[in-house]
């Protein structure tokens, strides 16, 4: 475990359970640990449940304490199935060993290796890109046409983005690693932190928020955020959203910076069939089309299209690395940004 990862204990202490598990009164089940909120998952659930026959049964939770759960409650945990953010995420619960291996000739036609671990203990379901969001009229027009451009002293004291401690910050500082080395990418996260227009607050949104309210030009964010502030209830959300434009970059080398959502079966599965069967859907046609249109994140599955707020964005090139690098390398890119003083 890196240092920055959560204390175990107080990981269980921050764990809010939305139910408890317990066995069921028969027939056929799937138990679900998510750190994926319950209305960004639930309705494709309940269309699962219905379709086979099967009762889902759903506890969510922060990404870090669901995975000191499982490590805690070992083989008699309920968890058959486990959804969770950031391909980093995934590979630690591989690691601890609290997954398992499937086979499944669904999930390798329908998910690209790149976007799953080399054994099949874990599958992407749905792709988020983190972009370069500029502030209309004021940095769009000369905002950075790489990551690497973060760094550029032109933009002192005009970024935003969240902390360190992120670990979607930390698969792109890991993505980094890998395309530029150690050293380039240290001295340029220094470059990146003299560039901050305040320390690092909050999450993605605080980060959009910012910018639209003038305390810097750029936030580096997933874009599902900001197509989230654009249908949002909120008009403040709103109105601050249609102020920034999405800048694509690295298109002229590696491309824009992919994470996923994923899942994997756990070590513990009782309900080892169902459970792959419900991974299988949601790597289906189905369920990726709601996940483009409902969730504002791009289809794992080629010929499903995104929703039509990503599609007015355009097209883009994908960095095409190998997800598992960026678990592999998560830790160097923690230990790195501690020395560059990225906190």
């Amino acid at each position: 475990m890196t240092s920055r990862q959560p204390h175990y204990h107080t990981a269980l202490a921050a764990f809010a359970l939305c139910c408890v598990l317990a066995p069921g009164p028969g027939g056929a089940e799937v138990n679900i640990y998510s750190a994926r909120q319950e209305p960004l998952i639930k309705p494709l659930l309940d269309r699962f449940s219905k379709r086979r026959g099967v009762k889902v049964r759903l506890v969510t939770g922060k990404a870090d304490a669901l995975l000191a759960r499982l490590k805690l409650e070992g083989r008699d945990s309920p968890a058959d199935l486990l959804i969770t953010t950031d391909a980093g995420r995934l590979y630690r619960a591989k690691e601890a060993g609290l997954l398992q291996a499937v086979e499944s000739e669904t999930l390798n036609a329908n998910i690209a290796p790149r976007y799953r671990d080399p054994q099949n203990h874990w599958f992407g379901l749905s792709l988020r890109a983190r972009a370069i969001l500029a502030v209309a009229g004021k940095a769009d027009t000369a905002a950075p046409a790489r990551y690497e451009s973060l760094a550029d002293p032109v933009w002192r004291g005009r970024i935003c983005i969240r902390s360190s401690d992120n670990i979607y910050n930390q698969s792109l500082v890991a993505s980094m690693m890998h395309a530029n080395g150690a050293d380039a990418t240290l001295a340029w996260a220094k470059g990146l932190v003299a560039n901050f227009a305040r320390p690092p607050a909050g999450g993605d949104r605080d980060q959009i928020l910012a910018a639209a309210g003038g305390l810097c030009d750029i936030a580096v964010a997933n874009t599902y955020y900001l197509a989230m502030m654009l249908q949002s209830g909120n008009a403040a959300q709103r109105e601050a959203a249609k102020k920034i434009r999405v800048v694509w970059p690295n298109q002229r080398d590696r491309g824009v910076h992919i994470n996923i959502s994923g899942a994997g079966v756990t070590r513990a599965a009782k309900h080892r069939e169902d459970a792959v069967a419900l991974l299988e859907y949601l790597a289906g046609a189905d369920a990726q089309r709601w996940y483009a249109e409902a969730n504002n994140e791009y289809p794992v599955l080629d010929g499903i299209a995104p929703g039509a707020v990503l599609q007015a964005w355009g097209e883009f090139k994908a960095d095409d690395i190998n997800l598992e690098l960026l678990g592999r390398l998560n830790r160097d890119a923690v230990e790195l940004t501690n020395r560059a003083g990225w906190r």
